[in-house]
């Protein structure tokens, strides 16, 4: 028999966003997430071969759990994002997938283009939209330094 306290996980609000331009940044951030979220899942079927462009290590396995895992990082760094009543350790983990998606979807799009093979469609917006390896390489790039910028102004731990 357990004696000891337990200790709940209480969802909490988030903290105020250091300016209106964050809370606004963080919203156009989550609104794009959503987008490639629902892009990508629209047709998964066809979304898993697209990784499979990139000939990583591992084969189509690989490719099918990295796909997975780039579309459930785009879902969970929504909370953070969106300011949700969520617990602590729920809020750290959305902002570190908030952070992960620009960086997942970078070093996708370097490992196509030092493979020398410009892929026509790497996945970026699933299969409904081709976008090119060379311009998902400027949109991760972009993303992630919206991602640093909204991550410093919506920081759990910034106080005024």
């Amino acid at each position: 028999m357990y004696t000891g306290s337990m200790r709940k996980i209480i969802a909490k609000p988030a903290d105020e966003p250091r300016s209106v331009a964050v809370r606004n940044t963080a919203w156009v951030y989550a609104g794009v997430l959503v987008v490639m979220a629902v892009a990508q899942l629209f047709a998964f079927e066809k979304f898993v071969p697209l990784m499979d462009d990139y000939w990583l290590p591992g084969g189509h396995g690989t490719a099918t759990l990295v796909a997975s895992i780039v579309v459930f990082i785009e879902v969970f760094a929504l909370p953070f994002l969106l300011r949700m009543y969520v617990s602590d350790g729920m809020r750290w983990f959305s902002l570190a997938c908030s952070v992960l998606v620009p960086l997942i979807w970078l070093r996708l799009a370097l490992y196509s283009t030092f493979a020398q093979e410009l892929l026509k469609n790497g996945g970026l917006l699933g299969t409904k939209v081709a976008v090119s390896s060379d311009v998902q390489l400027l949109v991760a790039s972009l993303l992630l330094v919206v991602s640093f910028y909204v991550v410093h102004g919506l920081w759990p731990a910034a106080k005024k």
